[in-house]
């Protein structure tokens, strides 16, 4: 049997990232030793490049260093459960420098956490009865948290007892006051919140102080056109408004420039697999400040890097 990929449709060669992806974590399978990872969730890199990844399957956040095979449990593996030390599903990670911590959305139980980087035994709850999904922090250090059980997103001020409602709240459904479990967001300097509506297949922005989003990549139904999305989960905004969005059940990543009335996609053209120019199910991305792509491939237990060519 041929191991050749073959090209998708809508395939566009003139874009700059390599299509061979490097795998920078796990790829060994799924499995529970320290350089495996078991459906890898969502992702947060520092300013050393230093990867934090949210292993599902096996409770608990892996470090892992740059050029390095094998990672380092820095928060939970201490098996399912809801002590200090425990973590159940966690979906995303963020990496607080100010405080030299991470804040971890510990899905099903339903609570954020603060880890301490540095050796941290234990975590402690800020925020609880929530059931909690995509996490992103301004530039002031608020956490916005995604709770796809209300459909909304809130914005928690450090120390604040309650949060403040940021989009969704109006119950589930497809108006464009209303969410249908959302899963990753992203904010940028305006404060205006990126959300992933991923029932809904649709990307939907949420000026600061809006009563409603407004469709920005999406809602033309669930599919594999160019302008579909099926099951979008983590997502980056630029300086440009350029948006870049995990298609999960797409099997891809797409991009959709501000002004544009397309999209368009970036990797994954090459339909669900596991070769280095496939994924399968990814769930979250992180982009750095030369545009690589840092892809959580779910279904193939690992981390792709597509890099830009020539850069590596």
């Amino acid at each position: 049997m041929s191991h050749i990929a073959k090209p998708s449709l809508h395939v566009t060669f003139d874009l700059p990232w390599s299509q061979n992806a490097k795998s920078i974590a796990g790829g060994h399978g799924k499995g529970s030793e320290n350089d495996q990872i078991s459906f890898p969730a969502g992702i947060d890199i520092d300013s050393d490049q230093t990867m934090y990844i949210t292993d599902l399957a096996n409770h608990r956040v892996m470090e892992w260093k740059q050029g390095e095979n094998v990672g380092k449990i820095v928060a939970g593996g201490n098996g399912k459960g809801n002590q200090n030390d425990q973590l159940n599903w966690p979906s995303d990670v963020l990496v607080d420098q100010r405080n030299d911590s991470l804040i971890i959305a510990d899905h099903k139980n339903r609570r954020v956490v603060r880890w301490p980087r540095r050796n941290g035994q234990h975590g402690e709850t800020i925020i609880s009865n929530v059931k909690c999904v995509g996490l992103a922090m301004n530039k002031n250090g608020d956490i916005y948290v995604v709770d796809d059980g209300k459909n909304e997103v809130r914005k928690w001020k450090i120390g604040a007892k309650d949060g403040t409602l940021v989009a969704g709240g109006n119950g589930r459904g497809t108006e464009l006051n209303q969410l249908n479990k959302p899963s990753y967001i992203f904010v940028d300097d305006n404060e205006s919140v990126y959300i992933s509506d991923y029932e809904n297949h649709r990307v939907v922005k949420w000026m600061k102080n809006a009563k409603e989003g407004i469709v920005v990549v999406g809602g033309q139904g669930q599919g594999n056109g160019v302008d579909q999305l099926d099951h979008p989960g983590g997502l980056y905004v630029d300086s440009l408004e350029t948006i870049f969005v995990v298609d999960c059940d797409n099997h891809r990543v797409v991009r959709r420039v501000k002004g544009s009335k397309n999209s368009d996609i970036v990797v994954g053209f090459y339909d669900q697999g596991d070769q280095s120019n496939q994924l399968s199910n990814p769930l979250d991305l992180y982009v750095d400040r030369e545009k690589n792509l840092f892809i959580v491939d779910l279904g193939n237990s690992r981390v792709q890097k597509f890099s830009i060519a020539g850069s590596e």
